[in-house]
């Protein structure tokens, strides 16, 4: 199952619920998405790719989630489901000044706070970006996939 939205849509909390559930593996993008530098910058895709095909050779079951569609669309033909996460902006900027603290990507809840004005900007422009993290990006990735597919535009 591949799970793709904004950022703060939901995409983690939803796919630990699935993994949790179903015992199967979970990936989140972010993870194999970024090189630990400052300030972060991506991982060449290709590094990525090697991530993610070691992530789905040792894991007959999975759940991958993330915003970033130039990986995802490299998932799409190994994916049985697909669950795109189209929440309002205004949600997910909510649901991001109520994100509990991510210790996988933040050294203390205070540095996660840190960056939550730049989180929101980045939430906000959604819409209108024309990037592989935006709204547009995911409706082609939606769209295009021709297996069992959900589209979420509220919290639930």
């Amino acid at each position: 199952m591949l799970i793709f939205g904004n950022s703060s849509s939901g995409k983690s909390t939803l796919a630990k619920k699935i993994s949790t559930k179903n015992n199967v593996a979970h990936l989140d993008l972010d993870t194999i998405a970024w090189q630990a530098t400052l300030p972060p910058t991506r991982m060449p895709i290709s590094e990525s790719e090697i991530q993610i095909k070691h992530f789905t050779d040792i894991n007959e079951h999975w759940v991958i989630e993330g915003c970033y569609a130039d990986l995802l669309k490299r998932l799409m033909k190994k994916a049985d489901e697909v669950v795109f996460l189209n929440l309002s902006v205004d949600d997910c900027i909510l649901n991001a000044k109520n994100r509990p603290w991510e210790s996988h990507k933040y050294e203390s809840q205070e540095a996660q706070d840190s960056n939550l004005d730049m989180l929101i900007d980045w939430i906000s422009q959604y819409p209108e970006r024309k990037d592989h993290f935006s709204q547009q990006a995911h409706l082609k990735l939606f769209n295009a996939f021709t297996g069992k597919k959900e589209m979420r535009i509220a919290n639930t």
